[in-house]
């Protein structure tokens, strides 16, 4: 009887070890299997990440690429309006990017058909008072209006009306002041995010349209020195 009882009592407690044993093995198995799903995950997850901060950069490119494409056209076409000094063989160009940085003297009035410098700065291509298709200030319109201050002619032939706008006691107003102000057609020369470097690839007007070698005289195109291949397939130098 006492025998019996002890192989009961061996007979638990090797019972309840194979349980114990079996419950930790179940939780080592589940820990593995946990760790292989994580692994999978950041393993998926890293190109994903990579894509997304590429993008970002090519995004950045892109707009540093049109401001400052944008800036040498609001140069050239002041130039091409004669309010800037402009060397010669440049054909209205900027020498350089710290030109647009550094500002230009222009002449407010005069030439300028009464462009202000922040419209001249601000937008490329902004029509003059008095240019094709708009009349002038003090110049009579084709239909036959009577420009702006002109008198009217009575039937006796006596002119009476109202003096030129801005005109006292039927004298002609002064010209407009010819004071030189500044104007800056680039806040900063941006950083290539590519190549993390505010350094850029320069063509000038002379230059053929894929040469990588300024020729020095002017700026009329800006590229990325990076050498690297967009997600689209397409060089950033190409840009």
């Amino acid at each position: 009887m006492p025998q019996l009882c002890s192989l009961r009592r061996s007979a638990r407690r090797s019972a309840r070890r194979n349980t114990r044993s079996s419950i930790a093995g179940l939780t080592l198995i589940e820990l593995i299997l946990a760790c292989s799903i994580l692994l999978i995950l950041s393993s998926a997850a890293m190109p994903l990440a990579r894509i997304t901060i590429k993008r970002q950069k090519e995004t950045e490119l892109r707009r540093d690429l049109r401001e400052m494409r944008n800036a040498i056209d609001r140069y050239k076409d002041a130039a091409d309006k004669n309010l800037i000094i402009t060397e010669v063989g440049s054909q209205g160009y900027p020498p350089d990017l710290k030109t647009l940085v550094d500002g230009v003297n222009i002449s407010v009035g005069g030439n300028t058909g009464g462009i202000s410098a922040s419209a001249l700065a601000g937008a490329s291509g902004t029509s003059q008072f008095g240019s094709v298709g708009t009349s002038a200030f003090g110049t009579g319109a084709a239909t036959g209006t009577s420009a702006l201050g002109a008198g009217t002619t009575s039937g006796a032939g006596a002119t009476s009306g109202t003096p030129p706008l801005g005109a006292s006691g039927g004298q002609s107003s002064s010209t407009a002041s010819t004071t030189p102000t500044k104007v800056r057609f680039l806040r900063k020369v941006p950083v290539d995010p590519m190549t993390g470097k505010a350094e850029w690839g320069l063509r000038a007007v002379q230059d053929d349209p894929d040469s990588d070698s300024w020729g020095g005289s002017n700026v009329f195109d800006v590229y990325s020195q990076s050498t690297g291949m967009a997600i689209d397939g397409t060089k950033y130098a190409d840009w």
